[in-house]
C-alpha cells in the first residue's frame, strides 16, 4: 500500500496505482430502490460492532462497545501528508455527551471526560473528505456526492490511558486483547457496493475493504471494473485503459498470478487546484483507489503521461509485492514500496524502450541519500519521511536484481519470484535478506543494508556505492555522488 503526492513543486517521485486490464463500454449503474429503515445492529458475543450510516448529507457512526474501558484507542491512526495533522480530528466530531475524540501520542482514542468508562454506545458524526494520508487508507470522495470509506477506519480496541501512552506507532504485532468490529454499513438512498455488489446492508469484520455510497459512472470489462469520475481529465481514463493491461499483463508473465485477477478500480477527481500536480492511491484486496488533483494533470504533457505510467506500475505491482505478500512491520515497508518501484521501471523499461529507467533510479540513489545521511530508514514514518522506504528500498532492489544477474543472468523478478511463495503471506526483513546472501554468496552485503536501515551513515554514498561494487551495479563517483552509467 502507499499515499504518495507529488507537487510541481518537488521531485517527481514514485507513485501508485494497480491495474491489470481495461476494456469494454461506458455505462452507468442505474437507479437503486430505497433501502429498508433500519434494523438493529446485531451483537456478536465479545466483539464491538459499529453502524456506518448515510443519510442525505448526514453521515454518523453509531459504536456498540462490547466491554467497560476508559480509552477506546483506533487501531490506525494516520496523518494527513504534508500537514502531519491527525485525519480523524478534523473529520469526526463525538455527539455523545462525556465522550471526546483525542490524539495520545499516535493514537486516536476515544475516552471519557470524567475518567471512568466511555458509554457503551457512542454516536460520531462523520464529515468525510479526501485527502492524502501518510501510508494509509483515504475516503475517496467524487464529484458526483459518491463516497467510498474505508472499513480500517473503524477497527478500534479498549485499553487503558497508561498502556496507550507506552504503545508503539506500528502496532503490526501487539497483542490488543480484544476482537475488531462487526461493521454494518447503511445508505437511506439506497444500497451500498461491497465486493463489486450492491447491498442494503453490507457486513464487514476482520477484513480490509472499501465500501461505496453513491453512484458513480462504471466501464466494465471481463478483467476488471473501473468507477471512474465523470470529472476525470478524459486522458486519464485512456491512459489506464491502454496501458493497465500490458503492465499487469507483464507482471503476470514473470510473477504468475497476482491477489486478483479481477479488480475494481475507483478514480476520483479533486479538482484543477492551481499550481498542483498530485496523484494517490492505495489497494486492498481486488481493490484499487486513486485520486488525482491539480493544473498539472489536466493535460496529458509527455512528462505527465511518463509519471502516470509510472503511477499504474507501482501499484500495479502491489498485486504480488504488498497482496500475494506483505512487510512483517510497517518498518520493513521498504521491502513493498522499493521492491514496486523497480518492478515498475523494469516494466515501463521493457514496455516502452523510450522510457528513462536510469533517470528514475538515478532519482531513487539520490533520495536515498538525502532521507538516510545520518538517520535510520526504519525510522522514517517517525519523521513524515516515508519517501525513505521506497527509495532506499528500490537501491536495495537493483544491488539484489544485480546479484542474480551475477548469479544466474536473472532480474529483479527472478530475484522476487521465490519470496512470493511465503507460507504464511508474510515477506520478512530476515526472509529478504537471506535470499540476497544466498544470491550474492556474500554475507557482508547484509552488514551494510542493514546499517542504512537501522542507523542510517554520515555517508550514505559510500554504502551503496560498496553495495553497487560488490553486486556488479554499473556506477561511478563524481564528487562523492554515486552516478549510474
Amino acid at each position: 500500500m502507499r499515499v504518495q503526492a507529488l507537487t510541481c513543486s518537488a521531485p517527481t517521485l514514485g507513485v501508485l496505482a494497480s491495474v491489470i486490464a481495461l476494456s469494454g463500454a461506458c455505462a452507468s449503474a442505474g437507479p437503486v430502490s430505497p433501502a429498508a429503515g433500519p434494523a438493529p445492529v446485531r451483537l456478536e458475543a465479545a466483539r464491538p460492532s459499529v453502524l456506518v450510516q448515510r443519510d442525505g448529507d448526514n453521515w454518523t457512526a453509531d459504536f456498540t462497545l462490547d466491554r467497560d474501558a476508559p480509552v477506546w484507542a483506533f487501531i490506525r491512526s494516520e496523518v494527513v501528508e504534508g500537514t502531519r495533522r491527525p485525519w480523524r480530528l478534523e473529520q469526526w466530531r463525538v455527539t455523545t455527551p462525556g465522550v471526546v475524540l483525542d490524539r495520545i501520542n499516535d493514537h486516536d482514542v476515544l475516552r471519557a471526560t470524567d475518567g471512568g468508562p466511555v458509554p457503551r454506545r457512542v454516536r460520531i458524526a462523520l464529515h468525510p473528505r479526501s485527502v492524502d494520508l501518510e501510508a494509509g487508507y483515504g475516503s475517496l470522495a467524487f464529484t458526483t456526492g459518491a463516497v467510498a470509506l474505508p472499513s480500517m477506519q473503524f477497527d478500534l480496541f479498549p485499553t487503558t490511558l497508561d498502556r496507550v501512552r507506552r504503545l508503539p506507532g506500528d502496532l503490526n504485532g501487539v497483542d490488543l486483547g480484544a476482537e475488531t468490529p462487526r461493521v454494518v454499513w447503511r445508505d437511506r438512498a439506497g444500497p451500498v457496493l461491497l465486493d463489486g455488489g450492491r447491498v442494503t446492508e453490507a457486513v464487514t469484520q476482520d477484513r480490509t475493504a472499501y465500501v461505496l455510497f453513491g453512484q458513480v459512472e462504471t466501464l466494465e470489462a471481463s478483467d476488471m471494473v473501473v468507477m471512474m469520475d465523470p470529472a476525470l481529465p478524459s486522458w486519464i481514463g485512456r491512459q489506464v485503459g491502454s496501458f493497465a493491461p500490458q503492465v499487469g499483463a507483464y507482471y503476470a508473465r514473470r510473477l504468475g498470478p497476482g491477489q486478483t485477477d479481477h479488480p475494481t478500480v475507483m478514480i476520483s477527481w479533486r479538482g484543477p487546484t492551481e499550481r498542483m500536480t498530485s496523484m494517490g492511491g492505495s489497494v486492498v484486496p481486488g481493490v484499487i483507489v486513486m485520486s488525482f488533483e491539480g493544473s498539472g494533470v489536466v493535460n496529458p504533457t509527455p512528462e505527465m503521461l511518463s509519471v502516470s505510467r509510472w503511477f499504474i506500475g507501482h501499484e500495479s505491482a502491489h498485486f504480488w509485492l504488498g497482496q500475494s505478500v506483505r512487510y512483517e512491520f510497517a518498518r520493513d515497508m521498504w521491502i513493498t514500496e522499493g521492491g514496486a518501484d523497480l518492478m515498475a521501471v523494469r516494466a515501463l523499461q521493457t514496455i516502452d524502450p523510450a522510457y528513462d529507467a536510469r533517470g528514475e533510479l538515478q532519482k531513487e540513489i539520490d533520495d536515498c541519500v538525502s532521507l538516510s545521511t545520518g538517520r535510520a530508514v526504519v525510522t522514517a514514518s517517525e519523521r513524515g519521511e516515508h519517501r525513505a522506504y521506497y527509495a532506499c528500498g528500490a537501491v536495495f532492489a537493483m544491488a539484489a536484481e544485480a546479484a542474480q544477474k551475477q548469479r544466474t543472468g536473472g532480474d529483479w523478478f527472478d530475484f522476487l519470484k521465490p519470496l512470493l511463495r511465503q507460507p504464511d503471506g508474510v515477506l520478512s526483513r530476515e526472509e529478504w535478506l537471506t535470499a540476497l546472501t544466498r544470491v550474492s554468496r556474500d554475507p557482508s552485503l547484509r552488514g551494510d543494508v542493514e546499517r542504512l536501515l537501522d542507523r542510517g551513515a554520515d555517508d550514505p554514498s559510500a554504502v551503496i556505492a560498496r553495495l553497487f561494487q560488490r553486486t556488479g551495479v554499473a556506477f561511478r563517483m563524481e564528487g562523492g555522488r554515486v552516478v549510474l552509467t
